[in-house]
């Protein structure tokens, strides 16, 4: 590595990992103040401002690859919005300011402001189409996981790894009517459900502790950004992800060339979606089963943060106590 490339890695480890919490826990005070409004659109435009104002105030070059949209879609925090002061070092960036907007609008649990950085070039340009995905936690052999096996193969496989019995593992899965056949077929094995209505960010992570989350697999089809920043998670903290992009229309096959997706069958491992050193922060903005919401008191409000970095696969947790009102 030469000096150019040893002071770009140090200023990713040095500059955010600690100032990236910033910037989640932004996000997720600004998006917790409308919980339970029941006004999705206006929850996840504040988290996007909040995020946003905050991104711009840490010392990187830093391009929107996973955002809010493209361009034409999206007025802040779009696909390839450039970001940050300019003058640390090149970086990517997927993010998600309020993961789980209908979460968030009927203050139901699990809601996240979610961020993954990683040096340039190092993350998947993921269209906004369906990825169907398969994930694990640590601990596990490598390539215990197939996208193409049957559920109840991967199941079987994971209670064997596990040393228990298929029925007392837990499958993840969206509450969606295209999972119907997915549901039937994971109780037929008689493994235990949880179904989740929304935040499938959230879903994958909490494979990384099933101790504490209860869930030891996640399973079924969710958005492909969503899939890049739980990608990013798993790399640093060691789990295992499969996933493959849904493009079952000419359509969606041209989007994703234009993105630089040549293979529309390739099938994507954590490492492929999240390179190199990759950093990824979650502030819970509703309780959850890894995350506290934001609580406001009456002259402070605290969040419960997590945030992860794959090179030294360290997990810090951090619940903060801001005094200053002012600043967010």
């Amino acid at each position: 590595m030469n000096i150019a490339q040893n002071i770009a890695a140090a200023g990713l480890d040095r500059i955010l990992t600690m100032e990236v919490v910033r910037v989640t826990e932004r996000a997720a005070v600004a998006a917790a103040r409308l919980r339970g409004r029941g006004d999705e659109k206006a929850a996840d435009q504040v988290a996007v401002d909040a995020m946003r104002q905050e991104l711009n105030r840490l010392a990187i070059k830093g391009t929107v690859v996973i955002g809010e949209g493209e361009r034409d879609e999206a007025p802040m925090l779009y696909i390839g919005e450039e970001v940050g002061t300019g003058k640390g070092p090149a970086v990517d960036i997927a993010l998600d300011p309020l993961e789980g907007t209908t979460i968030c609008a009927k203050n139901l649990p699990n809601a996240l402001a979610v961020i993954a950085i990683a040096e340039k070039g190092s993350l998947l340009f993921a269209p906004d189409v369906y990825m169907d995905k398969i994930a694990i936690g640590p601990g596990y052999p490598e390539d215990l996981i197939d996208i193409d096996a049957s559920p109840a193969e991967n199941l079987a496989n994971l209670a064997k790894a596990k040393g228990v019995a298929v029925s007392d593992v837990t499958a993840c899965i969206l509450d969606r009517p295209r999972h119907a056949r997915l549901i039937e077929a994971v109780r037929a094995t008689g493994a235990a459900i949880r179904l989740i209505g929304d935040g499938d960010v959230a879903g994958v992570i909490h494979t990384t502790d099933p101790d504490e989350t209860g869930i030891d697999i996640y399973l079924g089809t969710g958005g492909a950004p969503e899939g890049v920043l739980a990608a990013a998670a798993l790399r640093c903290t060691g789990g295992q992800m499969l996933g493959r992009l849904i493009l079952d229309t000419p359509e969606k096959v041209a989007r994703a060339q234009k993105m630089g997706i040549s293979d529309p069958k390739r099938i994507y491992r954590a490492q492929d979606m999240a390179r190199g050193d990759v950093l990824f922060a979650a502030t819970g903005v509703t309780d959850g089963n890894l995350l506290d919401g934001v609580k406001f008191g009456r002259t402070f409000v605290t969040t419960h943060t997590i945030v992860l970095r794959s090179s030294s696969r360290t997990v810090r947790e951090i619940k903060a106590r801001h005094q200053d009102l002012d600043k967010f």
